[in-house]
C-alpha cells in the first residue's frame, strides 16, 4: 500500500515548544492510562478538567493515539494513515496531534524521499522525557537570560519577605521564533514564555507593559495602581499578573508601607460609625499595649490623627498584631506584586529551580510508565 504524501506544512523539523505544568504526583499509581494522562497534562498537551488523574473525554484523542501507537510500538515508524487506522482519528486530526507531539519533543520524524514516518524519541517515554528535559532546560535558561537583562537591580525590592503561597508552576518553553510585525525582542519573550495567555489578540501589549513596569520598579506595586496606570480593568491586569506568578517571574508581597494608612482609615471610619467603646472592644484596640491604644483613641477624639502619626504610634507594635488590628477594623492587608528577585540572576535561578523540579517529576513518572508497560507485557 502506498504511503500518503506528507502535507506541505508538516515537512521539516518543528521548533521546540512545550508547556511545563506542575501537578501533584500520581503517587502509588501503576496504571499506564493514569500515568500517561498525567504526563500529557504536565506537558500542556491536554487540559485536565478535574483534580484527579482519570482520563477525561477531551483527553481521549491524544491519549488513545499515544497508547495505541507510540507506546505500543515506539520505533515502528508510524505514518499518518496507519495512525489514523489504528486510533480512529481522521488524518486531519492525526496531523493536528502530531504537530503538538513534534513541537513538544515527544515524537520525532524521519523522512524517506517524500514519505514521513514518526517514532517515539529515544524508543521509550523515559528516554524521550530525558531528551525533552535537557532541551527544555537549555532553552529556558537562555530565554531567562534574555529576560534578566531587563531586570533592574534593587536590594530595596526584596526587603519585605514574600508571602507567596504555594502556586502551581506553569511556563512555556519555546525557541525564539521570527519576530511578528511591530514586535521587539521583549514582546517576543513575553509571547514565548506564555505570559500573553492562549487567547491573546495580536497587538495586545498589556502583559509586556506590566512586565516592563515591574522589572524596572524597586518596590511592590498594587493591582489597582497598575490598572489605573495602563487604563485597563483590574480583572485583565490580574489575569496577566497571575500568569507571571505561575511562571515564577512575579510574586505577591504584603505592602507594609500602607498598613498604617489603612489602619488610620479604619479607625476614623469605625469611630464615626460605632464610637470609641467599640474601638476598644470589638475594634481590637484593647488587645494592643495600653499606651498605644490611649494615644490612638486620643488622636481619634481630637481628630488630630493622620497616617504618619498612626505609623509613629504603632512602631513598638509587632507587624502581625498590626495586621490583626486592621482586620478587626474591617480592613484587609494590602498586597502588591513585584519581580521575584533582587536582580535578573535571582529571577532566573528561581524560575529554573521550579522548572527543574517539574521536569524531575516528569522523568520519574515517565520511568514508572515504562516499567508498568513492561509489567503488562510480561
Amino acid at each position: 500500500m502506498a504511503k500518503p504524501l506528507v502535507p506541505t506544512d508538516a515537512r521539516g523539523a518543528r521548533m521546540f515548544r512545550v508547556r511545563l505544568v506542575e501537578a501533584a504526583m500520581p503517587t502509588g499509581s501503576r496504571d499506564p492510562d493514569i500515568l500517561l494522562a498525567w504526563l500529557l497534562d504536565s506537558m500542556g498537551l491536554v487540559r485536565r478538567k478535574s483534580d484527579g488523574f482519570s482520563v477525561d473525554d477531551d483527553q481521549g484523542a491524544l491519549h488513545r493515539m499515544m497508547g495505541l501507537t507510540f507506546l505500543a510500538e515506539p520505533l515502528r515508524g508510524w505514518d499518518a494513515k496507519s495512525i489514523s487506522d489504528v486510533s480512529g482519528l481522521s488524518q486531519t486530526g492525526v496531523h493536528h496531534q502530531l504537530v503538538k507531539l513534534r513541537e513538544s519533543g515527544l515524537v520525532s520524524t524521519q523522512t524517506d524521499d517524500r514519505w514521513h514516518v514518526y517514532v517515539l524519541r529515544g524508543g521509550s517515554m523515559s528516554a524521550s522525557m530525558e531528551l525533552i528535559s535537557v532541551q527544555a532546560k537549555v532553552i529556558l535558561d537562555q530565554r531567562l537570560g534574555a529576560l534578566s537583562e531587563h531586570v533592574s537591580e534593587s536590594e530595596e525590592r526584596m526587603v519585605v519577605p514574600s508571602e507567596e503561597e504555594e502556586y502551581g508552576f506553569r511556563i512555556e518553553v519555546a525557541e525564539p521564533r521570527a519576530l511578528i510585525e511591530d514586535e521587539d525582542s521583549l514582546d517576543a519573550l513575553v509571547r514565548e514564555l506564555g505570559l500573553n495567555g492562549e487567547r491573546a489578540k495580536q497587538g495586545d501589549g498589556l502583559s509586556r507593559k506590566l512586565l516592563e513596569e515591574l522589572v524596572g520598579s524597586g518596590n511592590a506595586v498594587s493591582l489597582l495602581a497598575l490598572s489605573e496606570k495602563f487604563g485597563e480593568s483590574r480583572s485583565r491586569v490580574q489575569r496577566s499578573i497571575e500568569r507571571m506568578r505561575a511562571a515564577g517571574i512575579v510574586e505577591r508581597v504584603p505592602m507594609l508601607e500602607r498598613l498604617a494608612q489603612d489602619i488610620y482609615a479604619g479607625l476614623m471610619r469605625q469611630s464615626d460609625a460605632r464610637g470609641e467603646d467599640w474601638l476598644m472592644t470589638r475594634g481590637g484596640l484593647g488587645r494592643v499595649d495600653q499606651s498605644v491604644s490611649k494615644n490612638l483613641i486620643a488622636g481619634v477624639r481630637k481628630k488630630s490623627l493622620d497616617s504618619d502619626k498612626v505609623q509613629e504610634i504603632l512602631k513598638p507594635v509587632d507587624i502581625d498584631v498590626q495586621r490583626i488590628l486592621l482586620n478587626t477594623l474591617g480592613g484587609r492587608m494590602p498586597y502588591g506584586v513585584r519581580i521575584a528577585g533582587k536582580d535578573g540572576v535571582a529571577v532566573r535561578e528561581g524560575v529554573m529551580r521550579k522548572a527543574e523540579r517539574t521536569l524531575r517529576r516528569m522523568r520519574t513518572v515517565a520511568q514508572r510508565l515504562d516499567e508498568s508497560l513492561d509489567d503488562k507485557e510480561n
